[in-house]
């Protein structure tokens, strides 16, 4: 075997192809977007590179290729604490552990070289809303930028010595269900007519004001937590950018008191219904044709929710509860869809587990970050519990 940097035409298009080989019996898998994944590796499109880096490998087995994996890092968003932890994603491998072995350690050294103690993944060379976490639990077809992967992934990860850093759980809501509980739905509408809290939709128009509001939110809800890193405006720019083609405005939602923005919503249509279709990835005219032809015959009928975030003062207030009312107002609305994804919420946050709960929702699926140290000795530990 052999390892081959993944620096040309060829070596690009052969990190494509591989998990179009490995998946090519699975009904599950869908085939993610090339250009969205090629622009996370392109330094004129992420921000990430500012302060960081990224390298691709494959790993070659005779003439075939077997292997894939990328090792990458933003300084910028390294979290406090005593790991230094630099992080890989994009692995797929067949089910062979002497490949995947290569790979980690061609990582592992990378990583090593680059001052790093540990590695942290599968995740993503960006933000969290796409490609992060193994999935280990729920084999189903995943939403829109959901990570998939073939059940033995796990033991390849296991066996070379990574451990579950935190779980990452999804969940599903029935808005067709007759089952939805009416007390919540009361009080959330109460909550969502409360005097002085506005509730107000996202806007292309005016997408730089709804940049600003929401990391103003994002800082004050998530910068006491231990996971928390610090979003880049250019990084939500791209977000929006790549995903234009199915934002609608009013599944994003900001509430603000007297003028305070103090809470968001983001929830995007699931556009793997529609990528399934087309099997290889590729935006080319046949297919962007085929896209918006499903999509005109609204083939997507389940939404994805990226993020959503109260800063501390408003935290137990029911504002979550009230966006959540806003929000079934415009699903009824729009009846061709059915069903909202809830992903992914990890088990380091209780308060949003219960708020999944209390709206009807059933579990669906558990994604894992995993962590490996570079120091076998030394002890692991687990992400800390959000404080109440």
């Amino acid at each position: 075997m052999e390892i081959i940097s993944v620096t040309d035409k060829e070596t690009i298009q052969a990190f494509h192809e591989l998990p179009i080989q490995i998946y090519k019996n699975d009904p599950n898998w869908v085939c993610p977007l090339r250009m969205m994944i090629e622009a996370i590796f392109n330094p004129q499109k992420n921000a990430g590179f500012i302060h960081g880096k990224a390298r691709r490998w494959l790993v070659k087995d005779g003439i075939h290729i077997i292997g894939r994996i990328a090792a990458f890092y933003d300084r910028s968003k390294l979290e406090e604490g005593s790991e230094q932890a630099g992080n890989i994603g994009f692995f797929e491998c067949h089910d062979n552990f002497e490949a995947a072995r290569l790979l980690f350690d061609t990582a592992r050294d990378w990583l090593t070289n680059e001052g790093f103690t540990a590695m942290d993944g599968p995740v993503n060379f960006g933000e969290n809303f796409y490609n992060w976490g193994l999935l280990v639990d729920g084999f189903q077809q995943q939403g829109f930028g959901m990570n998939y992967h073939a059940p033995y992934y796990s033991q390849l990860f296991e066996k070379y010595g990574f451990k579950t850093y935190y779980q990452q759980f999804s969940y599903h809501l029935d808005i067709t269900s007759p089952d939805l509980p009416d007390r919540f739905w009361k009080i959330a509408e109460w909550v969502a007519k409360k005097k002085n809290f506005h509730y107000k939709t996202f806007s292309f128009k005016d997408q730089e004001r709804g940049i600003r509001d929401f990391i103003t939110i994002y800082e004050q809800a998530w910068d006491k937590h231990g996971n928390y890193k610090a979003i880049d405006p250019n990084d939500l720019r791209t977000l929006i950018r790549d995903s234009k083609m199915v934002l609608e405005e009013e599944f994003i939602w900001y509430v603000y008191y007297k003028d305070e923005p103090i809470a968001f919503f983001m929830m995007i249509p699931d556009l793997n219904q529609i990528l399934f279709h087309l099997r290889n990835g590729k935006l080319n005219f046949l297919n962007i044709l085929k896209l918006l032809y499903l999509k005109k015959r609204k083939t997507m009928t389940r939404c994805r929710v990226l993020v959503m975030g109260v800063i501390p003062k408003f935290q137990g207030s029911g504002i979550e509860s009230g966006i959540f009312w806003q929000l079934r107002q415009v699903m009824l609305k729009k009846s061709w869809y059915k069903e909202v994804e809830l992903s992914w919420v990890g088990d380091f946050n209780p308060k949003m587990i219960a708020l999944f709960n209390s709206v009807g929702s059933k579990y669906a699926k558990t994604h894992e970050t995993l962590r490996y140290l570079f120091d076998r000795n030394k002890p692991f530990e687990r992400l800390t519990i959000m404080e109440e």
